[in-house]
C-alpha cells in the first residue's frame, strides 16, 4: 500500500521528497520486501531526491530481515560514496546480517571499519560480531 501511494503521488502531480521515500522504504522493511526497498533508493538518486542514513538505515533493516548480506555491504559502500554518515546502527545490521549469513571475515572487517571512522560501538556492536565467529566456528577471532 506504501507503494501505491507513492505511485499515486507522482501520478497526482505532488511532490516527493525524502521523508516521503522514507516511509515507503521503512514499509518496505517492514514487509520484508527488500528488493522493493533497494529500488526505492535507485528510484530516489534517479529523481534527484536526497538519501539519507534514514534511508539507508530501513533499507538495511529490509536486507537484514531477508539475511541479504552482499546488498546490505552495498548499501554500506554507497553511503560512503554519496557521503551520507554511516552510524551505528547501520553498521550493526549489517554485522548481524553477515553473522546471519555466516560471513564472519566480512562481520569483522565491519568492527574495523567502524574503529576506523571513529563510529561509536557498543555492546550490541561486539555481540553480532561475536555471533559471527560462532556461526562461522572461529572462537579464537571473537577473542581478539
Amino acid at each position: 500500500q506504501a507503494l501505491q501511494l507513492l505511485l499515486d503521488m507522482a501520478d497526482g502531480c505532488v511532490e516527493r521528497r525524502t521523508i516521503t521515500y522514507n516511509a515507503a522504504v521503512r514499509a518496505c522493511a517492514q514487509g520484508a520486501e527488500w528488493g522493493q526497498a533497494v529500488q526505492l533508493l535507485h528510484d530516489m538518486a534517479g529523481s534527484r531526491v536526497s538519501l539519507d542514513t534514514i534511508t539507508y538505515n530501513a533499507a538495511t533493516s529490509a536486507c537484514a530481515r531477508a539475511e541479504e548480506w552482499v546488498m546490505a555491504l552495498k548499501l554500506l559502500h554507497d553511503m560512503a560514496h554519496r557521503r551520507v554518515k554511516r552510524g551505528t546502527s547501520v553498521y550493526e545490521l549489517a554485522i548481524s546480517t553477515c553473522a546471519k549469513g555466516g560471513v564472519w571475515q566480512q562481520a569483522l572487517q565491519l568492527l574495523l571499519d567502524m574503529v576506523h571512522d571513529r563510529v561509536e560501538h557498543d555492546t550490541i556492536t561486539y555481540s553480532a560480531a561475536v555471533s559471527a565467529c560462532e556461526k562461522g566456528e572461529h572462537w579464537g577471532q571473537a577473542l581478539l
